[in-house]
C-alpha cells in the first residue's frame, strides 16, 4: 500500500482538510470529526485502496487496520496539525452522539499509554507466579513501577486529553490537576481540612478518571470567562492564575467528590449486574460485541473499564467477554480460508484470522465475519460459549488492552493462578465452536466464487440451460470518450471505486444508458447511483471536485426508486458555468462491482458519442 495516496484519496473523498475538524486514529480506524459531513462522499471513501470499511457513526471512522498508523501519519501530514483546532463541525449533533464524541475523544487515546503498563505489569506479574523474577528486587521493583505510573497519574493524562478536545491551554490545565496530586495535598486531605468553613472530603485523587474531566471542564469555562475580562497586558498570568485559583477550591469541595462517587457507581452497578447474572451476562455480551464493534459502541464501555482498573484493581466483564469474541472472530476467519474457492477472500480471511487472534478484530469483522450471515452467527455462537466458560469461571482481566494471544499474559492474577489457566482454556473453546459452526453452516455463494483459482475448469462456466446476453452499454452524456485512466482524479483514473469509462461532455445532460433503477442521489446533485436490470450496480459522476459547488448549476430529475429506460434525462447541469467556475467537467460511468460482469469496450477512445451510441458491451458472469 502506497500510504501517501491512499491518504491523499481519502483527503478528496472527505471533502479536503478544510472540512476536517479532528484527527486521531484508534488501532484500526482513522476517525475523523468533520465540519460538514454531508460533503463526503462515502461511496468512494470505502473503495479507496487500503480501506477495508468506513463506519458512519458520530464520527466518521475509516477502517484501515493493522496499517493504520502509517495511514494517519500521512493523513496527518497532508492535513497540517493546525487543522485540529481551527474548525467546528458544522452539522447539528443529538445529545447522546455529542457526548458519545466527547467520551470517545477523552478515553480512546489513554489506551495506549493504560495497556503498555498494564501489560507490562501483568508480564512480571507471571515471571514472579512461575518464580522466574523475585518481586523484592530493585529491578523488578523498577519496572513494576513503570507500569504503574499510567494508572496513578491518569487523572494527568485525561486532563490533557480532556483539554486537547475542550481547546483550552492544556498544559495550565494539567498544572490545575496536578495540584490534586500532590503528595502534601493529600496529607491535608486525609487530616482533614476545611475552605471557608466548609469541610472537604479525604480523597486519594490518584488514579482516579472523572474528578479530573470535572476539574478540566469546570477550568475551560473560567478560563473562557476570566479572558473575557482580562486586561491583554496581564492575560499571560492572570488568567492562568486566577482560573486556577477558582478551579482548585471548587474541585475539592465539589466537582472531586462528584466525580469520585460516579466512579465508584458505576464499577458498583456493573459488579451488582455480574454478580446477579453470572455468566450470561459475560455470554451475552461476546455474544453481541461484533455488533457493538461495527457500530463504534463498543468505545463507551471503556470509561467503564478504566473506572474499574481504578476502583476494584482489574475487570470482571468488557475485557473477560472480548477474549471470547476475538477468538471467535479469528476461528470463523480460518474456517472461510479453509472453506471458500475464492483465492482473495482466502488472503483476506487468512491475515483477519491471525490479526483477531492477537486482538485486531476490525479487519475480520468487516472483511470476513459482519457481511456473511452464516459466518456471523457462527461467532456470535462460538462467543456465547466462549463467554459462558469466561463468566462461569469468574476469569478477571488486569490490563485495559485487546485481549488475544499475545497480550494473554493480562489474566495472570495475583491471588488466582487458575484465572489465567482458565482464559487459556477459553481460548480453543471460543475458537473451535466458531470454526465449526462456519464449517456447518456457511455455504459459498456462486458470486463469492469469483476470483477462485484460475486453473479450475468452472470459473466462468455457464450451468447448462441457462442463458446470458450482453447488454448495451451506452453514452451517459453527449461528448468524446476517454479512457477511466486518463481522467485527473485518482480514485477513479487507479479504479478504486470500480471499472467504467469517462465522456468529456459537450452537452450538459446525463442520460441513463441502460434501463434500471435510481438507487440514490447525491444531494449536491453532482452524482447518481443506479442499478441495471442485469444487476450491474453503476455510479455517474459528473465532473472533478464538483462536490464543492454544493448543488449549484445541477438539476437531479429523478429520485430513489425510479424505474428509467436506456436515454432518460437523469440530471441536467450547466456545463458552461461549471468549466467556468474552474471545474474539470468530465462525466465517469463506474461499474461498482465490475468483478460480475464481463465489459467489451465498443467506442473508440478519443470518439465523439451520441447519447444512443454504445459504449460497451456488459455480460454477467457466473
Amino acid at each position: 500500500m502506497n500510504y501517501k495516496i491512499t491518504a491523499d484519496n481519502i483527503l478528496q473523498c472527505v471533502g479536503g482538510k478544510e472540512n476536517i475538524a479532528h484527527l486521531a486514529h484508534c488501532s484500526t480506524r482513522v476517525r475523523l470529526s468533520l465540519v460538514d459531513d454531508d460533503i463526503v462522499d462515502y461511496e468512494a471513501l470505502g473503495h479507496v485502496d487500503g480501506v477495508i470499511g468506513v463506519r458512519r457513526n458520530v464520527q466518521c471512522q475509516i477502517i484501515i487496520g493493522n496499517e493504520v498508523v502509517e495511514v494517519y501519519e500521512a493523513l496527518a501530514e497532508l492535513v497540517g496539525i493546525d487543522v485540529q483546532s481551527t474548525h467546528q463541525p458544522k452539522s447539528k449533533q443529538s445529545w447522546g452522539a455529542f457526548i458519545l464524541d466527547f467520551v470517545i475523544s477523552i478515553f480512546q487515546p489513554l489506551v495506549p499509554a493504560i495497556a503498555g503498563g498494564g501489560v507490562l505489569k501483568s508480564i512480571l506479574m507471571l515471571l514472579a507466579v512461575l518464580g522466574l523474577a523475585d518481586k523484592n528486587s530493585n529491578t523488578f521493583q523498577v519496572l513494576d513501577l513503570v507500569g504503574t505510573a499510567p494508572l496513578y497519574f491518569l487523572p494527568l493524562l485525561v486532563a490533557a486529553t480532556t483539554a486537547t478536545k475542550l481547546k483550552v491551554n492544556m498544559l495550565v490545565a494539567i498544572s490545575t490537576v496536578s495540584a490534586l496530586l500532590l503528595p502534601n495535598m493529600s496529607q491535608l486531605l486525609s487530616s482533614g481540612i476545611t475552605l471557608g468553613h466548609l469541610p472537604v472530603q479525604p480523597i486519594a485523587y490518584a488514579s482516579q478518571v472523572f474528578p479530573a474531566i470535572l476539574c478540566v471542564l469546570f477550568y475551560a469555562l473560567i478560563e473562557k470567562r476570566i479572558t473575557q475580562y482580562s486586561p491583554k497586558a496581564i492575560r499571560i498570568f492572570f488568567v492562568p492564575m486566577v482560573s486556577m485559583a477558582i478551579t482548585v477550591p471548587v474541585t475539592l469541595l465539589l466537582l472531586g467528590p462528584i466525580g469520585y462517587y460516579a466512579g465508584e457507581l458505576m464499577a458498583t452497578v456493573i459488579l451488582f449486574l455480574f454478580a446477579k447474572l453470572g455468566f450470561v451476562a459475560t455470554a451475552l455480551l461476546a455474544a453481541i460485541l461484533p455488533f457493538m464493534i461495527a457500530a463504534g459502541m463498543h468505545k463507551a464501555l471503556i470509561p467503564y473499564a478504566v473506572a474499574s482498573f481504578t476502583q476494584i484493581g482489574k475487570e470482571l466483564l468488557y475485557l473477560p467477554a472480548s477474549l471470547a469474541h476475538n477468538i471467535s472472530q479469528s476461528g470463523a476467519s480460518f474456517a472461510v480460508a479453509l472453506k471458500t474457492q475464492d483465492s482473495a477472500l482466502r488472503s483476506t480471511a487468512i491475515s483477519a484470522g491471525i490479526s483477531a487472534f492477537f486482538g485486531i478484530t476490525e479487519p475480520a469483522i468487516y472483511g470476513v465475519t459482519l457481511i456473511r450471515k452464516q459466518v456471523l452467527y457462527s461467532v456470535m455462537l462460538g462467543g456465547a460459549v466462549g463467554g459462558a466458560f469466561i463468566g462461569f469461571t469468574a476469569i478477571e482481566a488486569f490490563a485495559l488492552v485487546g485481549p488475544g494471544i499475545a497480550s494473554i499474559t493480562m489474566f495472570t492474577s495475583p491471588d488466582n493462578a487458575m484465572n489465567l489457566v482458565y482464559a487459556l482454556i477459553a481460548i480453543p473453546i471460543s475458537f473451535f465452536t466458531a470454526f465449526a459452526g462456519v464449517l456447518i453452516m456457511w455455504r459459498e455463494s456462486s458470486g463469492e466464487a469469483e476470483n477462485q483459482d484460475p486453473n479450475s475448469k468452472s470459473t466462468h462456466a455457464t450451468p447448462a440451460g441457462t442463458e446470458h446476453h450482453a447488454y448495451s452499454f451506452c453514452a451517459p452524456v453527449i461528448g468524446k470518450v476517454i479512457p477511466l485512466e486518463d481522467v485527473k482524479d485518482e480514485v477513479f483514473a487507479s479504479k478504486m471505486v470500480g471499472d467504467g469509462i469517462a465522456v468529456i461532455p459537450t452537452e450538459g445532460v446525463l442520460y441513463a444508458p441502460i434501463d434500471g433503477e435510481i438507487s440514490s442521489v447525491y444531494e449536491t446533485g453532482h452524482a447518481i447511483n443506479m442499478m441495471s436490470a442485469n444487476g450491474a450496480e453503476l455510479l455517474f459522476h459528473i465532473g472533478i471536485n464538483t462536490v464543492e459547488l454544493e448543488g449549484k448549476f445541477f438539476s437531479v430529475k429523478v429520485k430513489p426508486g425510479d424505474e428509467v429506460n436506456a436515454g432518460d434525462e437523469l440530471i441536467r447541469f450547466d456545463l458552461e458555468a461549471i468549466v467556468k467556475a474552474g471545474y474539470d467537467p468530465t462525466v465517469m460511468a463506474i461499474v461498482a462491482n465490475y468483478e460480475h460482469f464481463q465489459i467489451e469496450p465498443v467506442a473508440v477512445q478519443k470518439q465523439a458519442v451520441d447519447k444512443n451510441q454504445t459504449l460497451f458491451m456488459i455480460e454477467e458472469l457466473v
